[in-house]
Formats: structure tokens, sequence, C-alpha cells
């Protein structure tokens, strides 16, 4: 990761952040605006994330995409115009883009990303992925964790969406507590006017420390471990429909097509009984109901997905409030969304 300066805020930008600063102060939004951000995948998910992202006022965001505009990008993405159709999509969405926030330096990448070299990851201090394959995923993770940059990663297939991120082995912050004003020594009211007492109108800025696995290591479960057997009745299907999703991505080099319905539901169905026996684990913990539901991206998912992950990128960038660590998943059917971890303690 490349050495930079303090960030100053000027005046214009203090104007413009003044709702935000206001609201995780001013060290919060100079980490937030002296910060680099590299975005892969400029699909649905990744449009959500561009705007959350410069909207926060992050210093510079790259989009890098190699695809081209297509019918279906332009019902799900928001920053490619309909006459864009047959454009790449980095370089379509980077008018829109910039015109969110001009204080925000955003350049567009054409190249496709498992083309760059390891160098090429180190300018930035966050590194999201969408639309990857888990090798190029679980590559640039081991890569970036070890010269202290964050990853996050990220998707939505159909009604269903997730986010991973790895901040480090330790990753520092602060959050917000109410104060606690402890008893004067000379009480002699009683033994409950001697207990500590929590003040609603003042509060005080704790530090914290929180520690994150690879990718690797979090897709990298032992499930026949009697600890991970007795974890799996409140592990959340979301994670091993993961692995499905992943595993046909690598098999198929895209991901679940609606004009390959009949063909897909039934790779789907075949991938999902050879990941969970791969597992040592039954095909019941994933029945046959989430075929139907998981073919593109649905703008309304990727609205949410992409708001949790922009969250998490602008509270790991600017040290403020507990992180998710390290999974989270929505499920659109349900409307729920649930945070998890796995990977080792």
């Amino acid at each position: 990761m490349i050495e930079k300066e303090d960030p100053v805020i000027s005046e214009e930008e203090a104007a413009q952040y003044d709702r935000q600063i206001r609201l995780w102060g001013l060290d919060a939004q100079k980490r937030l605006r002296g910060s680099r951000v590299l975005l892969a995948g400029l699909g649905g998910l990744g449009a959500e994330v561009a705007k959350n992202l410069i909207l926060a006022g992050v210093k510079g965001l790259t989009l890098l995409d190699h695809e081209q505009v297509s019918e279906e990008s332009c019902r799900a993405q928001f920053l490619v115009p309909v006459s864009a159709q047959g454009q790449n999509r980095a370089q379509a969405s980077l008018e829109r883009a910039q015109n969110l926030n001009p204080m925000v330096e955003v350049h567009a990448d054409p190249e496709r990303i498992e083309d760059k070299p390891d160098y090429f990851f180190l300018q930035f201090e966050a590194v999201c992925l969408t639309g990857c394959s888990r090798d190029l995923m679980v590559r640039v993770d081991q890569l970036c964790s070890q010269h202290n940059i964050k990853v996050f990663c990220g998707d939505v297939y159909g009604y269903y969406g997730y986010m991973f991120c790895d901040l480090g082995k330790e990753h520092h912050y602060v959050e917000e507590k109410p104060k606690v004003v402890k008893p004067s020594g000379d009480s002699n009211d009683g033994p409950e006017a001697k207990k500590a007492k929590i003040d609603p109108n003042e509060t005080t800025m704790v530090k914290k420390t929180a520690s994150f696995c690879t990718l690797k290591e979090a897709l990298e479960v032992d499930w026949t471990t009697e600890k991970a057997r007795t974890a799996l009745k409140r592990t959340p299907s979301d994670y091993f429909l993961l692995h499905v999703l992943l595993k046909f991505r690598t098999d198929k080099g895209r991901d679940p097509d609606p004009e390959s319905l009949a063909e897909d539901s039934q790779l789907l169905r075949q991938i999902r009984d050879d990941v969970l026996e791969a597992l040592a684990l039954s095909s019941d913990l994933l029945n046959d109901d989430f075929i139907s539901y998981c073919f593109s991206e649905l703008s309304p998912v990727c609205a949410v997905v992409g708001g949790v992950l922009g969250q998490e990128v602008v509270k790991a960038l600017s040290q403020r409030d507990a992180p998710h660590r390290n999974f989270f998943f929505f499920d659109g059917r349900k409307g729920h969304g649930v945070v998890d971890y796995f990977g080792p303690n």
C-alpha cells in the first residue's frame, strides 16, 4: 500500500459532508477522504456500492470492469444509460458516477481484473470485488491481507445476496457508548447509590479491536469436527448456497441464466449434491426451493446488499463503529438478513 499524506478537509468539503461529519466526526471523515478504493464489477450490485462510496466522500474510486453493457445491465444498473449497450460497463458508468459527487476522483478501467498484476492492487486502501470467481477472490484477498489492505466481496443471485469482509488480523476502531458515571466515594445513601450509572445525555468513545480471517479460511470450514457439527443447527443455509453458486460460476464461467433455466436448474441441483457431499454434509441442508430464485440480479436485492456493503467499507475506512464479522447474507424471499462468522476463531 502506498504512503499517503494526512488528508485535509476544505471548507467546501466540510459544507458538502456536514451531515456525515456531525454523524461520525471529523477524524472519521478525514480518514475516509484520504482513502482510495477499487471496485471490480459494475453490475447492479456494483452500481449501488459505487453510489454509496462516492456520496460518502472517499478520495478516489476506480471502476474496473471488462464486460460490455447488455440489455440486462440496463435493467439492473442505474449508472449506465440505455443508449450505452455494447459499450464497456465501467466507461459507460463513469459520467453518471462522477456527477454524484465532483469532489471524488472517479476513474474507469476497462481491463480484465484477472490480467492485473499484484502491484496494481497495492495502490488502494480497500478492494471491493463483485462478480468475480472464487479463485480470483481468494488470490486478491491473500495478497491484500499481506499488505494491510481491506478486502470486501459481494454478489447478488436473484433473491439472494451476500457480503464478506477481511479487515486483517487486527482492525482497530472506535465505538460511541453511553457514559458510565462512577459514584462519589463519600456517598452515604446506601448500596444503590454506590453503583455505577449510565448517563443518557453523555457518550464516550471506546477503542476496540476485531480480528478477521481470509476468505480461503472462511470457505474451508471443516464440518467433520464435533464443534462444527454442533454449530450446524444454527448455521444459515445461505452459507452453503454461496458454495453452490460460486462452484457454478467456476464450472460455467457465468451465473445461472434465465435463458437456460431448465439446464441450469438441473446443474444447480447436481452441484448442490456434489458440494454438500464434499463437505461431508447432507443434501437436506439445502432443499430444492432455492433453484427457482437465484437467477439474474434483482434491483431491490442489489439495493439492500449494496447498502450494507457500502456501509461496511465506509465503517472500515473511517475506523468508526463495529464492523460486520465476517459474512452478511440476505434472503429477499423472507426480507431477512443475518450476520455470521465463519473461519478460525
